[in-house]
């Protein structure tokens, strides 16, 4: 059984027992997080959410992405700015699907 989420802005194919890294939740490592916007279950589509359907997971960590460099020029002023930026992420594993 398969389960489309959204969260974070971003839409996350998962089956049982899947690892995926998704924008930052709030919570301990080892709390229970749910997912309620699913918006397809085993090719079951919803308009726009399949309505009594929930995902269900468990926070393994509390982790940060790779660095990305920010770097900004306009040529001939002499303007350049160089940052950088890790997103805060969170590793679910996922532990149940339920579908209506």
């Amino acid at each position: 059984m398969y389960a489309v989420i959204k969260t974070g802005g971003k839409q996350y194919k998962v089956e049982k027992d899947d690892l995926i890294l998704v924008e930052r939740i709030d919570g301990e490592e080892g709390s229970p997080v749910s997912f309620g916007e699913v918006l397809m279950v085993n090719g079951k589509i919803g308009l726009p959410l399949v309505d009594g359907a929930k995902v269900t997971g468990q926070i393994v960590r509390q982790t940060r992405g790779e660095k990305v460099i920010v770097f900004k020029k306009k040529r001939r002023h002499g303007y350049r700015r160089k940052n950088g930026h890790k997103q805060d992420l969170t590793l679910v594993k996922i532990q149940e699907i339920v579908a209506a």
